[in-house]
């Protein structure tokens, strides 16, 4: 068995046990443990790259002892391609750009953040993938922050694999869907 998708069934497994009933399992900012998990059809901004119907799924844990780690289990997008996947600041819109930039812990000052001093994955939840033949990908990224009062309020999937050179770190190309994530 591959290492993704045995990371996406554990972190999936404890989200699960823990939003049953556990006491550690709240959304409130300062607690030890917060249980990510959304599991939606995909609103779709270019369905010739990310085809109606298309699924995503996503999992995370954040504790102030650990970090925050995310994992993203999509199907139904085009066979063997690689797509990016980034945290955005808000929720899914009508537009693509309605889910704002992605989330950064350190924010940077300029905008749009090309500098690979803020747009990193040690800085941003990057979850970049590769679909099968069945059209079926998996990532997982692990940061050493948590979220305070403000968080991330959805996954982007972009049309490639993100760029980290400067003056285009960060950036992947167009915003093909969205699901929205209560982190």
């Amino acid at each position: 068995m591959r290492p993704v998708p045995v990371l996406v069934l554990a972190l999936s497994t404890a989200a699960l046990a823990l939003s049953s009933g556990a006491e550690a399992a709240t959304a409130t900012p300062g607690s030890r443990v917060h249980v990510i998990t959304a599991k939606s059809g995909l609103t779709i901004y270019r369905p010739d790259l990310a085809p109606p119907g298309s699924r995503a799924h996503v999992f995370g844990l954040t504790s102030k002892a650990f970090g925050t780690s995310t994992a993203v289990l999509v199907t139904g997008l085009l066979p063997n391609r690689q797509y990016g996947a980034h945290a955005h600041t808000k929720p899914c819109g009508a537009t693509g750009d309605l889910a704002g930039p992605h989330y950064q812990n350190v924010e940077d000052p300029v905008k749009p953040s090309v500098d690979p001093a803020y747009a990193n994955p040690q800085n941003e939840i990057w979850l970049d993938l590769t679909t099968d033949a069945t059209g079926r990908g998996a990532a997982v990224s692990k940061v050493d922050w948590t979220f305070t009062d403000r968080r991330a309020g959805s996954i982007v999937i972009h049309e490639t694999h993100t760029h980290t050179d400067p003056g285009h770190a960060g950036t992947a190309g167009a915003r093909l869907a969205c699901v929205t994530v209560g982190f």
